[in-house]
């Protein structure tokens, strides 16, 4: 099956239409509060949630996509998906592409900079600021305009199915029912993209080969009925937050960081090894200066060197401390000894980490035998389990040095994600013949989840243009 496609026709295609259609959509979907359910318990009588499906799904069924069906799946109780199902552009190809995405948003957060809110979208230079753009309302017309700029250079695409769910940002707990429902529709995809990653650089195409778990819940400390006199009960009634500090020195070292837990550590795979070196020495190239966080001066970074710190991110286990209860702030604060402490941890568990075996560790590590006969709880929640992806197959691993090369002018590389996507290796299970990956804008500054997240609008549309180049090859892997 001889092809005439022109990639670079394909690029300048993606960037046009990114210019000229997907920058208004996003402006549009940026406006809506849709907060993902974890966030938003009213979310139903809200609206938001329906509103942002409604936009994305309008959009893409005005699209020049032939044969493209698009629906909005509405399952009782559960956030809205929107699917796209988009036949092969010639009957001969065959194999069916699955690309991911997420519409759902983080709560809005403190510290915008002026000018700048999570609902009020506003462009910078070459971003676009507001909550959910990169993280992740851009996958969906990336999707499909990668489709649409394949076609008018000529090139060819095997089936496409594109899912927008509407939970990732509170660990899917929707999408399993979604997957289900969708089943027959889907079908068996080989090849799975999850445009919902990072990108440590902006020089290149970053290709997502592992991802940690999570284990989220909250820890309470309960020492007093209510509150007393620090003067009269401090030195003689334990602080719950002293037993706090206690129980967190189970779980890891407070000098390192390191987790103490053996349920929650795994070895690193030699692959693992060999890629955090690549990622580490592109991360020194890009910026020599610093890391890529906006660390205050003087901070002493964990990790030997810059490989190591890749494989804490990316391997390690972790804990952090997210939210806090029982405590007044410093301004509403008297001398009272208070009567209990609760936080909320999050503790990431290496990708190939059980995630049951893990939290039923954790669990036991925090409650067992609470110091001075404290009353300790743990509310487990989250429990999702990492994903490390499969060897790549030739044919896939030239494609995205290919499109890397095209769109970025560099070599791919590949990245190991600290975060979670449980999408990810529920995929990986149901399809285990499937080459899964991710990708993504998530890059310097972005600042997904924080005060001024954006979307790093050249990168975007570098990366749909890598997108479509990967589509191309996808449907002439079987060619002679």
């Amino acid at each position: 099956m001889p092809t005439g496609f022109r990639p670079q026709d394909a690029v300048d295609h993606a960037r046009a239409i990114w210019d000229a259609d997907v920058l208004p959509l996003l402006v549009e979907f940026a406006r809506i509060p849709n907060l993902s359910p974890d966030f938003d318990p009213g979310w139903q009588t809200a609206g938001h949630m329906d509103e942002a499906a409604d936009l994305m799904a309008a959009w893409a069924s005005a699209r020049d996509v032939p044969g493209a069906a698009v629906e909005v799946v509405r399952l009782p109780g559960l956030t809205p998906a929107v699917v796209v199902d988009i036949p092969a552009s010639d009957p001969r190809v065959t194999g069916t592409v699955l690309l991911y995405g997420h519409i759902d948003k983080q709560p809005p957060f403190d510290g915008w900079a002026p000018g700048r809110g999570p609902w009020s979208p506003v462009i910078e230079g070459d971003r676009l600021y507001a909550r959910g753009v990169a993280d992740d309302g851009y996958a969906l017309p990336s999707a499909l305009v990668a489709v649409e700029a394949v076609r008018a250079a000529g090139g060819r695409h095997g089936r496409v199915v594109v899912l927008a769910e509407g939970s990732e940002e509170s660990g899917s707990p929707h999408l399993p029912e979604v997957l289900a429902h969708l089943a027959g529709r889907i079908g068996t995809p080989d090849v799975v993209l999850a445009l919902d990653s990072g990108s440590p650089t902006y020089d290149r195409l970053w290709v997502t080969t592992s991802l940690r778990g999570a284990l989220v819940g909250t820890l309470t400390v309960r020492v007093l009925g209510h509150g007393v006199h620090s003067g009269e009960a401090g030195g003689v009634v334990p602080s719950s937050f002293r037993i706090a500090r206690l129980l967190l020195d189970r779980l890891e070292d407070a000098a390192t960081g390191d987790v103490l837990v053996p349920e929650l550590c795994v070895e690193p795979p030699s692959w693992a090894l060999e890629a955090a070196g690549e990622q580490a020495a592109a991360l020194e190239a890009a910026d020599p200066d610093g890391p890529p966080f906006p660390v205050v001066a003087g901070l002493e970074l964990d990790g030997d060197d810059g490989a190591d710190r890749v494989l804490r991110s990316a391997w390690r286990a972790s804990v952090a401390v997210v939210g806090a209860d029982g405590m007044p702030p410093p301004a509403d604060a008297g001398s009272v000894l208070r009567p209990f402490t609760s936080l909320k941890l999050v503790v990431r568990i290496p990708p190939s980490c059980d995630p049951d075996v893990a939290s039923d560790a954790l669990a036991r590590t925090l409650t067992a035998d609470p110091p001075r006969g404290a009353q300790v709880t743990w509310d487990a929640g989250q429990a999702a389990g990492g994903w490390a992806a499969r060897p790549l197959a030739p044919w896939l691993a030239e494609a995205l040095d290919r499109a890397s090369r095209t769109c970025f002018a560099n070599p791919p590389a590949r990245l190991g994600e600290g975060g979670s996507i449980p999408f990810m290796r529920w995929l990986s299970e149901r399809f285990p013949d499937a080459q899964v990956l991710a990708a993504g804008v998530l890059g310097p500054g972005s600042n997904a989840h924080g005060p001024d997240e954006s979307l790093h609008l050249p990168t975007a549309g570098r990366l749909t243009g890598a997108l479509a180049l990967v589509l191309d090859a996808h449907a002439g892997r079987l060619d002679g």
